[in-house]
This record gives structure tokens, C-alpha cells and sequence, in this order.
């Protein structure tokens, strides 16, 4: 059956790469509406569709025809999936969502402190039905048949304090909440001050993202578990490959994969 929320939850924080104040209410909405984004300062209604996204170069942004944008939602969209919301009215005045701790969990307790209500209606699913594949030299999506989603996959960096990660998860049992919900953004410590330089990660900080360096993990507090990078690319992908439609039962298994190739899968 579909699920919403029992009641209206609420965040406020700041844009990843805007920098700016972003302030975000998540209302409960009936079945049938799906997880839709309003642009409150231009009443603009963005459905978390493929087919309204727009840019994954950094992010997952959607947009409308009239080129009002919102960015950075693929954290709160594996929250929702995470937590079995299938219909949402989030209204939100900025150009991003709030990116908190640069995790799901911020989202994932707001949630459930207002709690979760089964609605009347059968939930929409896309079951695989047969192995595709989706590549682009060394990056590799590939979705399979399977009885529950299961979400697996590999990164590979040259950086040691990375290296070569493997983990995979089927998402049942609250196990997105137990095992990859806290796991946060990561990047290297070079790229950030080049996306600095193009006005990007102006909100980016400690307190938002793991940054890695020559010398390894620059927080002080290190990771939250060993192999946090590539669980939070999981993550991601649960989150944008929630933008399919329905709930995906199937497996998904990525290699070196990020938001360009989840959605060109």
C-alpha cells in the first residue's frame, strides 16, 4: 500500500553549493500525488521525476519549463524511499535542499518523529524483468531481476585513504536506516577548491562532507564506519533511482557510478 506522512515535518539549512539559507517543509499529501517539489517564491510544481531532471553533474536537479531549478535532492529523496514514502508536497524557497550533515539521517529522524501513515491505495512498482546494462568506459550501471531491491556496488579511487570499496544492501527491514542513512558526501580535498574557484561548495564544509586529502581523512572525528564512501554512493543511487516512478524491485549494481550514469540507466 502507499504511505505518507502522519504530519508536517520541517528543516532549515544551508545550500551545498549555493551557500545560501534554505528553508524546507515536507507535507503529507494524498494517494496517487507522488513526491512533488513546490518552489514556494515561484509557486512552480516540480514533480521527482526522470523526466523533469535536468543537470547531474554534481548533483540530481530537477527543473520546470519556466527554468526554476532544485538541486541537491537526492539525500532527501533516499530518505523518503528509505522510510516507504510514496506522496509528498515539499514546498522549498531556495534553489537546493538543505544539505545538513551531507547524510540521509537528518531526514530520516524528522520522519519518523512524525511518523509514517499507510494509505488506501496499492503502491505503484516497476519490477526488472531482465538484465540491462548501461556503460560508459570504465563506469558501469546494470540493473537484474530480483525478488526485493537490493542496491550493491564498487568505487575505485586512487586515493588511499578510499581505495577500492565494495558493500551491498537489500533495502527491507529498515536497513536503509540502519546502513546508510548516516553516511556522508565525500570529496577530495582538490576538488574543492576548484569548485570554489566556479562558485560551487559554497556551503560546503566539515560539518557537511567528508574531505579527503594526500594525507587522508581531514575531519577530525574520521569516518562513522570504515567503508562510509561507498555507502553513501548507495545511498545516492537510491535516491536517484527513486525518480524512476514507483517503487524498483529489482537489483542494482554499480561500478565506479555516480548521478550521470543512475540516470542515464
Amino acid at each position: 500500500m502507499q504511505h505518507t506522512l502522519k504530519d508536517i515535518v520541517s528543516l532549515s539549512g544551508i545550500g551545498l553549493h549555493s551557500g545560501a539559507m534554505v528553508n524546507l517543509v515536507i507535507k503529507p499529501a494524498d494517494t496517487g500525488h507522488g513526491i512533488v517539489f513546490k518552489h514556494t517564491p515561484s509557486n512552480c510544481l516540480i514533480p521527482a521525476h526522470w523526466s523533469h531532471v535536468v543537470d547531474t553533474r554534481l548533483c540530481t536537479v530537477i527543473g520546470h519549463d519556466s527554468g526554476v531549478t532544485i538541486g541537491t535532492i537526492e539525500h532527501l529523496m533516499a530518505a523518503l524511499r528509505g522510510c516507504g514514502i510514496d506522496n509528498a508536497l515539499i514546498e522549498i524557497d531556495g534553489v537546493e535542499v538543505p544539505i545538513l550533515d551531507g547524510s540521509s539521517a537528518p531526514f530520516v529522524k524528522a520522519i519518523e518523529e512524525v511518523g509514517v501513515k499507510v494509505q488506501s491505495s496499492p503502491r505503484k512498482a516497476i519490477r526488472i524483468l531482465k538484465e540491462v546494462t548501461y556503460q560508459e568506459g570504465d563506469k558501469v550501471v546494470t540493473l537484474k531481476p530480483s525478488s526485493v531491491p537490493v542496491y550493491g556496488g564498487e568505487i575505485d579511487y586512487d586515493n588511499p585513504a578510499i581505495g577500492t570499496q565494495g558493500f551491498e544492501i537489500k533495502l527491507v527491514n529498515g536497513n536503509f536506516k540502519h546502513d546508510l542513512a548516516d553516511c556522508r558526501t565525500f570529496c577530495l580535498l582538490q576538488d574543492v577548491e576548484m569548485m570554489r574557484a566556479n562558485g560551487l561548495a559554497q556551503g560546503g564544509s566539515l560539518d557537511n562532507a567528508i574531505v579527503v586529502d594526500d594525507n587522508g581523512i581531514v575531519n577530525e572525528e574520521g569516518l562513522r564506519c570504515d567503508n562510509e564512501f561507498i555507502r553513501h554512493k548507495l545511498l545516492d543511487a537510491i535516491g536517484d533511482m527513486s525518480l524512476c516512478g514507483g517503487l524498483l524491485i529489482g537489483s542494482y549494481q554499480g561500478k565506479r557510478a555516480g548521478h550521470d550514469m543512475n540516470y542515464k540507466a
